[in-house]
């Protein structure tokens, strides 16, 4: 007969819901105690996974429904609020039968959660745009404005031209040659924005990570730029250093 350890095994290995399913097909006529747990719990498992391909079946709605327009190109962005930093914008066409689970808005999921999703996205995604501007070009023509020239060059440079383009909550004037769904809390409700919210939000963070390197006393590796106290404490007691918004931080300096 086969050890419970060994079984606890197996079921730490069963990580979809063919797998799941074989698992308590398998081990369903065992009657000792500690077997009937581990295959409760791959039930619990189970439920789990038919929820999550639900919920992710429910975020494909708006691809689906513009399935017409042809490749499709979820976009979002990260860092308008920050004090320092660049803005930063993602787009990402994925596959019509992407099978992606647990995207979401990217402020949502865990770092580790959030690393994970950067790979698949990466490794599964037909083309992935990434774009920027900086703390420089913020000052210089306005958050909202720097986040469009953002976003726009995100989607010049996916390697194939969508066919229409789905966004969180904004329209973006430099991009009217595109059919544009604008999706309030899109990052919640699309697959396509959730996916763009996450590669945006990894990639920002990393970014900041590396300033953090270089000006270690503002803490941008656990703000990321934003207005912590901390941070605002060390802007006051530093003043600003070469990536600070100085349109943002004129109440604090």
């Amino acid at each position: 007969m086969e050890a419970i350890s060994q079984i606890k095994e197996a079921l730490a290995s069963s990580q979809d819901v063919d797998a799941l399913k074989l698992f308590i097909e398998k081990y369903n006529s065992d009657e000792r105690a500690g077997v009937r747990k581990l295959v409760e719990n791959a039930g619990k498992k189970l439920d789990s996974w038919y929820k999550e391909i639900a919920r992710t079946n429910e975020m494909k709605k708006y691809e689906r429904e513009n399935a017409g327009l042809g490749l499709l190109c979820g976009i979002d962005e990260v860092g308008r609020g920050p004090l320092a930093g660049p803005v930063y914008a993602a787009a990402v066409i994925l596959p019509t039968d992407s099978e992606i689970y647990y995207l979401n808005d990217s402020k949502k999921l865990s770092e580790k959660k959030r690393e994970e999703l950067y790979d698949v996205i990466m490794d599964k995604a037909i083309s992935v745009g990434i774009g920027y501007s900086t703390c420089e070009r913020i000052d210089e023509i306005n958050i909202l404005q720097a986040t469009y020239e953002a976003m726009t060059k995100a989607v010049n440079s996916l390697s194939v031209k969508p066919g229409g383009l789905l966004i969180d909550a904004v329209h973006i004037p430099q991009l009217e040659e595109y059919k544009q769904i604008s999706i309030i809390k899109g990052d919640a409700k699309s697959a396509s924005i959730a996916a763009a919210s996450i590669i945006a939000k990894v990639t920002r963070d990393r970014i900041m990570k590396d300033y953090a390197k270089e000006y270690p006393e503002y803490g941008f590796d656990s703000n990321k730029g934003y207005g912590s106290a901390d941070h605002i404490a060390a802007l006051k007691k530093y003043g600003p250093c070469p990536i600070h918004r100085r349109s943002f931080i004129g109440n604090f300096v």
